[in-house]
């Protein structure tokens, strides 16, 4: 394992100014085309994010309300709205506010996500801001010529901004709010690696002082050297830290680099290209769905294990534990998606075909450990540390279904999209449980767009709501069930490509909210209105994020009453990783795991029995 990892952590070397990275869906897959020249050159091209048509986006906001409010809750909201849109009211003063904003940066809505979602919270990174990938199984290209391949969908570049910021960057703590710091913004970047073994960190140079870099056989000697020297016990959890809510880690932040030792250490950290961590066996779990490997991977099983082997405001760290289990965790606020699975399934592709060669060891620098002066707060800091992650680590409920009786395929040949099929069986099975509909999302990439990150597909709609309240009422004909899903999936694709062409509701509409903040504007009604609760209390998280490898993606639910979901998709089978908190009551992953594989099971009969009906008629 030892010797795979090696040489994928040379090669992450080699990218020093770049990145690969995690995943967020598109419609379609997007394919890679190498391009030559400085990569990031077609930035110039890529059109700036339009900020959508007021009025068409405030229909769409009351359409989002049909299925999740009552009749009287909605009456009032629509009269809030018609209020908001008079002429020359609020909504057309903050519309042009927002148009001027839109004319002086890249990309508005990147802007505000990024604040407000990631670098405001005060939550614990480890829960709420950081993304998972684990490889089920035992891209970069050639950086030194400047050559990365740019990724297109339906003919169209992707914006590829988030690659040159993947590497060498770090988020540092805040009292308010949190900053990014990019380390590799010139030509002398970083040229070291972190490695965290036993709680332990040392930082390994990846490049010999010609600039090439060292060979993976050399980075393995490099890395014995370390687990040979790293085996004491008694070393204190400074990595824990990061594990802390982020106002309080930015309290003890600051006291920790008051000392020069310790805040260079701390330095040498945030500059490394990735974090490599070393980590002991972990005793398995057998449950029913088990989740195991991307919770070993997500919080490194609490305080006893590998919680404190972890530094988590590094924007990239790989894991790889001593009984096989391997993956690498993403920073959400520098990434959120489609390059990771480049990284992924690059990764995998390179265990296939592992290159060794021998290398002289003589010369290599020694692996320098990083030292820490803990005093008495610190060491009081590293404890409630550990009762934090220890209380999180429990409470997570993370399961993983293998759904193997059918692909995308079945859903294809229907002319039905596989990914708009999925999100009605998931909004099914809750309703199935809760007998209710909630307002549900799905994560889609504004790529299209300079600068583009994440989108909001708001996926429960009064389509969607007639669709799952009519599938097992025994008064209704299958025909008119299919018609119903029919047309459920036909708004969730219509709603999918608005979104990814940059007409977004949830954006546009909360940053709207954000101009009258920011202009000491009065508060609209509307935002005051107890529908826009419920309209953007999601749920359902849901992201399909697919790979060319077996590879497994997760998240955490950022509140307590959420279910999140991973899923990929094949032609032969899905894969969901569903995750939730234990403390909440009313979820049960098992339960809703189950629902989900007898749904989709239902929803595939009810396809093939109405074909047959519909054949039979025609002869």
């Amino acid at each position: 394992m030892l010797t795979i990892l090696n040489r994928i952590i040379v090669n992450v070397g080699m990218m020093n100014s770049y990145g690969l990275v995690k995943s967020c869906r598109l419609v379609n897959s997007a394919s890679d085309t190498l391009m030559g020249g400085r990569y990031l050159n077609h930035q110039k091209g890529l059109p700036r994010l339009p900020v959508p048509p007021l009025r068409e986006t405030c229909e769409r906001y009351l359409s989002c309300l049909e299925p999740i409010v009552t009749v009287d809750e909605l009456k009032h909201t629509k009269q809030l709205m018609k209020e908001f849109l008079k002429e020359g009211g609020d909504g057309e003063k903050l519309q042009r506010s927002l148009e001027r904003k839109a004319c002086t940066t890249d990309n508005w809505l990147a802007d505000y996500g990024i604040q407000i979602n990631y670098l405001d919270s005060r939550e614990s990174l480890l829960i709420y801001n950081t993304h998972v990938h684990t490889w089920k199984n035992d891209t970069p290209s050639s950086i030194c010529s400047e050559t990365l391949p740019v990724q297109y969908m339906r003919g169209e570049p992707l914006c590829m901004m988030q690659y040159f910021r993947a590497l060498s960057s770090c988020r540092v703590p805040g009292r308010k709010t949190d900053s990014l710091v990019f380390h590799a913004k010139n030509s002398n970047g970083p040229r070291h690696i972190t490695v965290a073994q036993n709680s332990q960190f040392f930082t390994v140079e990846v490049y010999h002082s010609d600039g090439t870099p060292i060979t993976a056989d050399q980075l393995c000697v490099q890395l014995q050297r370390i687990c040979n020297s790293s085996l004491e016990t008694n070393a204190e959890h400074v990595g824990i830290l990061t594990t802390l809510r982020r106002d309080a880690w930015y309290k003890y932040y600051n006291k920790l680099v008051q000392d020069p030792s310790n805040k260079k250490s701390v330095s040498a950290i945030e500059r490394s290209i990735c974090v490599l961590c070393l980590d002991k066996a972990i005793p398995r779990t057998y449950e029913k769905y088990s989740g195991f490997e991307p919770l070993q991977v997500l919080h490194g099983g609490g305080s006893q294990w590998n919680s404190a082997n972890r530094w988590f405001d590094k924007s990239l760290q790989f894991i790889v534990g001593e009984d096989g289990t391997c993956g690498f965790n993403m920073l959400h606020a520098i990434i959120d998606g489609t390059p990771c699975m480049a990284l992924s399934d690059y990764i995998t592709s390179s265990m296939k075909k592992p290159q060794m060669m021998e290398s002289p060891v003589a010369l290599l620098p020694m692996p320098q450990k990083l030292h820490f002066n803990i005093t008495p707060d610190i060491k009081t800091a590293i404890e409630e540390a550990k009762q934090s992650i220890d209380k999180h680590a429990q409470d997570l409920d993370l399961r993983v279904l293998v759904f193997n009786h059918f692909g995308k395929k079945i859903p294809k040949a229907h002319q039905i999209s596989p990914d708009a099929f999925i999100q009605m069986a998931i909004q099914l099975a809750y309703y199935r449980i809760h007998q209710q509909c909630c307002a549900s999302y799905e994560a889609a990439s504004m790529r299209l767009f300079k600068k583009g990150r994440l989108g909001v597909i708001l996926s429960t709609s009064s389509a969607s709501a007639a669709f799952v309240k009519s599938f097992d009422d025994p008064k209704k004909q299958n025909s008119d069930k299919r018609n119903l899903l029919e047309n459920a999936i036909k708004v969730h694709t219509w709603n999918t490509n608005m979104e990814i062409r940059g007409r977004t509701t949830f954006g546009h509409f909360l940053a709207l909210k954000v101009q009258a903040i920011e202009n000491s504007i009065p508060m609209p009604d509307i935002y005051t209105d107890t529908s826009l609760d419920k309209a953007f209390n999601f749920l359902l998280s849901t992201s399909q994020v697919s790979f060319k490898a077996s590879c497994l993606a997760c998240a955490v639910p950022e509140k307590l009453n959420v279910y999140d979901f991973c899923y990929s998709v094949t032609s032969d089978d899905f894969t969901f990783v569903v995750s939730a908190w234990k403390s909440c009551k009313e979820n049960n992953v098992v339960r809703l795991i189950q629902t989900l594989e007898d749904t989709l099971l239902d929803m595939k009969m009810l396809l093939e029995e109405t074909k047959l009906e519909s054949d039979a008629k025609l002869s």
